[in-house]
Order: structure tokens, then C-alpha cells, then sequence
């Protein structure tokens, strides 16, 4: 079964890099990338991965922070073939009232400074906290130089308004969320919320800040990779059909 994994507000992929080095080099995933120049909100973004999904094969796909309501919208109207989500460290509606003060060109102006020397290490407090270390801080300041100021503000917009708490209702298939114990990010009202709408959601907690399957590869591709295999023996069904009581989570 392949593991779709769609990223987080950098949108290159290139943060997927310790995680699908831990899942091993036969591991089937499939790492969706984002344009880095192109601003894309939500709504143009699903029909764009829709497009890349395995189209003959099962799947479980995975949104990364910015990109969990994408896949929980993929996921409410399911292409055939998909068989479980992972959410990871994310989010339904925007998970942070403090996003709300960062307007108009207040927001632009620190996506600019997003990318001078003196915010790596602020950047880094954020996404990695203590667990932060000179390989992870390269690949992610890496990663962040490839994206324009213009498309990482009108993400961080798209985070602002983003509500898809309604399409949960229609998520049918089997659910995991991770929850990183030092996320300084996405605060864990964010994770009742997702709870309250999808009561069958699958919690696993482990230890790490944010950026969890940076900081903490081996634990989160042992647990994806257990979901994955508790998938196996269980049907994928097409859009539409039935669920059986199977598909519920502990």
C-alpha cells in the first residue's frame, strides 16, 4: 500500500526527507510538491493532488500541518483507492487566534523577513524547539529559501480562514492523527476539534516539537507504517459505499 505524504506550509517536500528515509528505500511513497512561486490557497491546490494520486493502487494519504485540511477534504469525497488518513501536528480551522493579528501588510512584511538570517533561529524555536540540530536546521531553512515570500503569505491567509470542520462528517475511512508533546505550533484544542467531528479518530502522542516527522522520523514511520499495516486485510472501498463497523478506531 503506497503513503501519499502532502507537506507543510513550505510546500517543497524536501522536509519529508528524514521520514521517508526511516520508512526505508523500499518503502512506496509518494511525496506531492507545491509550486514555490505560484500563491495557491486550498481550493486550487485539491484539484492539482487529486490529479496525482495512485490511480491504480491503494493509498493512504497524509497531510502535514498546512496541508491537513487539504486531505481532510480529500478525504470527505474519497478517489477510489484510498484506504486511511494521517494527520499530522494539523488542523480542521485555524488552530491559532494569534494568526488573526497578522493582517494585510503586517503578514506580508514577516513573510519577507521570513527569509533574513536573523529569523532562523526564531524559526527554528518554533518548528524544532530543543530537538533542533545543525543537518535539521539546514534542511529546513533549505527548504524555506525555495519559497517566495508572496506564497508563504498567502498560505499563512489560507490558514487564517480555513474551516473544514463540516467535511469531517463525511471522512469515512480509517483515521490517525499525530500529535507532537512539544508543538508549539498547533495548540491541542486544535486535536478536540478534529475529535469532537470524527469520534473514531485514531490519537497516537508522541514526543517532539512541530516539525515531528523531521524531529522524530524513526517513532512517526513506525507508527504510520503500523496504521498501514492494520490496513491491509480491510477493503478500500469506492466513493460512496458502505463502511463496515471494521473501520472503526480504537
Amino acid at each position: 500500500m503506497r503513503l501519499v505524504l502532502l507537506p507543510g506550509m513550505d510546500g517543497t517536500g524536501d522536509m519529508f526527507e528524514p521520514l521517508t528515509a526511516a520508512m526505508g528505500a523500499d518503502a512506496p511513497i509518494d511525496v506531492v510538491r507545491y509550486s514555490s512561486t505560484q500563491p495557491q490557497g486550498y481550493a486550487e491546490l485539491e484539484p492539482l493532488v487529486r490529479a496525482q494520486l495512485p490511480a491504480t493502487e491503494p493509498f493512504v494519504l497524509l497531510g502535514e500541518s498546512f496541508s491537513g485540511p487539504l486531505a481532510i477534504s480529500i478525504a470527505a469525497a474519497p478517489p477510489p483507492g484510498l484506504c486511511g488518513l494521517v494527520l499530522c501536528c494539523s488542523f480542521a480551522r485555524s488552530p491559532s487566534p494569534a494568526l488573526a493579528l497578522l493582517r494585510g501588510g503586517l503578514l506580508e512584511l514577516s513573510m519577507k523577513l521570513l527569509h533574513l538570517t536573523a529569523m532562523r533561529a526564531p524559526m527554528r524555536h518554533m518548528l524544532l524547539g530543543r530537538f533542533a540540530n545543525a543537518q535539521l536546521a539546514a534542511l529546513l531553512h533549505g527548504s524555506l529559501r525555495k519559497v517566495s515570500g508572496a506564497v508563504m503569505a498567502h498560505r499563512l491567509k489560507e490558514v487564517q480562514r480555513v474551516n473544514v470542520v463540516d467535511k469531517l462528517a463525511q471522512v469515512r475511512i480509517p483515521s490517525m492523527y499525530l500529535q507532537a508533546l512539544q508543538d508549539r505550533m498547533v495548540p491541542p484544542q486544535a486535536l478536540r476539534v478534529l475529535q469532537q467531528a470524527l469520534p473514531g479518530l485514531q490519537v497516537v502522542r508522541l514526543d517532539g516539537p512541530h516539525g515531528l516527522l523531521q524531529a522524530a522520523p524513526v517513532a512517526s514511520a513506525n507508527v504510520i507504517q503500523t496504521f498501514i499495516d492494520s490496513l491491509i486485510d480491510i477493503p478500500c472501498h469506492e466513493p460512496g459505499d458502505p463502511v463496515p463497523s471494521m473501520f472503526s478506531m480504537p
